[in-house]
């Protein structure tokens, strides 16, 4: 009698009793839980360390003003601290009276209290010297929070002066544009700064497009975290013919593709005929049913804003014009227009000059 059917039988049982083996995924889940974990850990204890810094600003900054300590005992405290606790790094007289700013820049101001404990307290100091005014320190808080900046994109942005292009030159966009996403302004630019291209002064599209797609992480950055990246010399076909649109994104937020079209030359009205054909036959041919109509981006070298204006007025296809700038702007000439800007609207609304509202500063006669 044969005896492979019990040997049959012993490995049926074996198989049976071994469990299945894990696949990757299983494994990929666990590491999900713990980063996601270790996430809510650095963020409890980022909040939990500017809520110490505000509390050790406060301390001091009651002194002070009460007289009951000079400004030198500040000195005195950074080097009990160091004497008391070695190892303990961080609390120099220097950045102890930073605390102190901290605190008295921001007290009572419960409109960004939640903001300040969501950035590490880099950005906060950031913040806290480059920025002027109060409402320019409300920006780039919300911003920087937003678009979750690393500091050295945020100290770039600061200095291309993101803030004062935004309130002296806000984006233009066709009504139609305007219609379907009354918020459009605070995804879209008036310019973009690329800088990072290194691009010389007589590029071409070619050499525009190229460095776009060459350096898309960073032009990604700039576009907002909302911006996902389709395609380049992305392919239409109408009526026979075929056609290519320099680039080609999605925007989450909005949930519809954004079509740029490269201009290295100043704006003229007709760039949008071209951009418009491009948008039907992106609605028609490419869009999905969910998504919203398609915004198209006219991305120039240089803009008139009447031009703009006029042009966009009469547009039918939700588009904007926007300008690209290969050098960082001129920050001090900025920050004057901004201040003709501030005064104007003061002189419009009939209220007296305001002084600008600068971060609070170390009394006279402090030592840095």
């Amino acid at each position: 009698m044969s005896k492979t059917p019990q040997k049959s039988t012993k490995q049926f049982l074996a198989r049976q009793a071994t469990p299945n083996l894990p696949s990757p995924a299983d494994f990929d889940e666990v590491l999900r839980l713990i980063d996601a974990a270790r996430i809510r850990a650095v963020a409890a204890v980022n909040t939990t360390l500017i809520e110490l810094y505000g509390s050790i600003g406060e301390y001091i900054s009651n002194k002070i003003e009460s007289a009951a300590w000079g400004e030198s005992v500040v000195e005195q405290l950074a080097a009990h601290i160091a004497r008391t606790h070695p190892g303990l790094r961080g609390y120099t007289r220097a950045n102890l009276f930073r605390m102190r700013q901290f605190y008295e820049t921001y007290r009572g101001d419960e409109k960004v209290a939640a903001l300040l404990r969501q950035l590490p307290w880099t950005h906060n100091l950031l913040i806290l010297a480059k920025s002027k005014r109060a409402e320019e320190r409300e920006f780039y808080l919300r911003m920087a929070t937003s678009e979750n900046w690393s500091s050295r994109e945020l100290e770039r942005q600061i200095n291309g002066a993101l803030f004062e292009r935004v309130v002296t030159s806000p984006v233009k966009v066709a009504a139609p544009l305007r219609q379907l996403h009354p918020d459009v302004a605070t995804v879209f630019k008036d310019s973009y700064l690329v800088e990072f291209l290194d691009l010389p002064p007589g590029h071409s599209e070619a050499d525009l497009q190229r460095g776009l797609v060459e350096q898309l992480r960073r032009f990604l950055i700039e576009l907002g975290r909302d911006f996902c990246y389709v395609g380049s010399h992305y392919p239409v076909q109408v009526g026979g013919r075929d056609f290519e649109l320099d680039l080609l994104f999605f925007n989450r937020a909005l949930n519809c593709l954004v079509a740029f079209e490269l201009k290295v030359v100043e704006f003229e009205p007709e760039h949008l005929g071209k951009l418009q054909f491009y948008l039907e036959a992106l609605d028609r041919d490419v869009k999905k049913p969910h998504e919203q109509p398609t915004i198209g981006v006219l991305l120039c070298a240089t803009k008139n804003h009447e031009v703009v204006e006029y042009a966009l007025n009469r547009a039918m296809s939700p588009a904007l014009v926007a300008a690209y700038q290969t050098r960082m702007p001129d920050k001090k000439l900025l920050q004057a227009k901004l201040h003709e800007f501030y005064e104007l609207a003061q002189e419009q609304a009939g209220l007296p000059a305001i002084e600008e509202k600068t971060a609070a500063k170390p009394r006279k006669g402090s030592k840095k």
